[in-house]
């Protein structure tokens, strides 16, 4: 969504008694004060995601794991679409791609949301921010985006970094040690899934693909405790009522950073917003730090720190 630049909103006059500095500088501040909402909006929407580690692990403590959490938090998201654009499901039978982002979108929430609840915060957001590395690959399967030098030598960076933050003292390996360290890699790679498809379907109405993103959250993450109840792997859904206000709390969180990260994407480039979202890493590394959530070693300051540079470089690349 591009903003009109002649006969749009910003067609209106000067103020009386004031006039209009050259090379249309009125025009340049009304935009960069539009870039600074959309910023902000974006930078909510990486609070919300970067500290909603806390608020699972409070459900999960209150009897709800966080596979339930997803699950409710994402049928009260959708409900609230339904009821706000009712026709939105009718893209799905001329649209059948919305399936598959359902699916992609799903499974980066349950792999998120379920990893940063069981694991260590830091090490499991660094994991999933592996995601611009996955998507040199994916771009390239699903959107024939072949990879250029500077593509690959990003990944390798990524990988390196990753290869960093896995290698522990107690493995002789690097490789993903948890279940919350190969939920991290599902989750950044199904993210990396999720954005190709959503660039591959820019011309489906923005409602249908949000619904399919909901919805895909709340179908995924119940058939995999479904699953993982049949195996007596997951708990029954037991919410105490002090964790009401809690669950309540986090689903309108998530509509409100879902709808900041709308408003802020339609009116940035998307390297502008990939470099805003890093933030997130920010927001959740300090508060797992206050909070005593994560453990900082020079092994994952160094790891994440390629993951980082290899983050900002692709967001760079992407401007030119």
């Amino acid at each position: 969504m591009k903003q009109q630049e002649g006969g749009g909103r910003f067609s209106a006059g000067p103020p009386q008694g004031k006039s209009v500095p050259s090379g249309g500088s009125a025009l340049h501040a009304v935009k960069s004060v539009g870039a600074m909402k959309a910023a902000g909006a974006l930078v909510c929407n990486a609070f919300v995601w970067g500290v909603s580690w806390w608020p699972f692990r409070q459900l999960q403590e209150h009897g709800l794991h966080p596979l339930w959490s997803t699950a409710l938090v994402y049928v009260f998201a959708l409900v609230a679409l339904l009821i706000a654009y009712p026709a939105s499901w009718r893209s799905f039978l001329t649209h059948p791609q919305l399936w598959l982002l359902a699916i992609a979108a799903g499974f980066t929430n349950v792999g998120f949301n379920w990893a940063v609840t069981v694991g260590d915060v830091v090490r499991v957001v660094l994991l999933f921010y592996l995601m611009p590395a996955w998507s040199v690959l994916v771009g390239w399967y699903l959107l024939g985006e072949k990879p250029s030098r500077g593509s690959l030598l990003r990944l390798v960076l990524a990988m390196a970094g990753v290869l960093i933050v896995l290698k522990t003292p107690d493995s002789p390996w690097p490789i993903p040690q948890t279940a919350a360290d190969w939920l991290a890699l599902l989750g950044g790679f199904s993210f990396a899934v999720t954005n190709a498809l959503l660039r591959k379907m820019k011309a489906v109405p923005d409602s249908s693909r949000m619904l399919a993103m909901f919805g895909g959250g709340a179908m995924l993450a119940t058939g995999v405790a479904l699953v993982g109840m049949a195996q007596h792997a997951v708990p029954a859904p037991a919410l105490a009522a002090a964790g009401i206000p809690v669950a309540i709390g986090l689903s309108v969180a998530f509509l409100v950073g879902n709808a900041a990260l709308q408003y802020g994407a339609a009116r940035l480039a998307a390297s502008t917003t990939s470099l805003v979202m890093l933030t997130e890493i920010l927001f959740a590394s300090g508060s797992a730090a206050l909070l005593g959530a994560a453990v900082f070693t020079p092994r994952i300051l160094v790891g994440g720190g390629l993951i980082v540079v290899a983050a900002l470089l692709a967001a760079l690349a992407s401007e030119k």
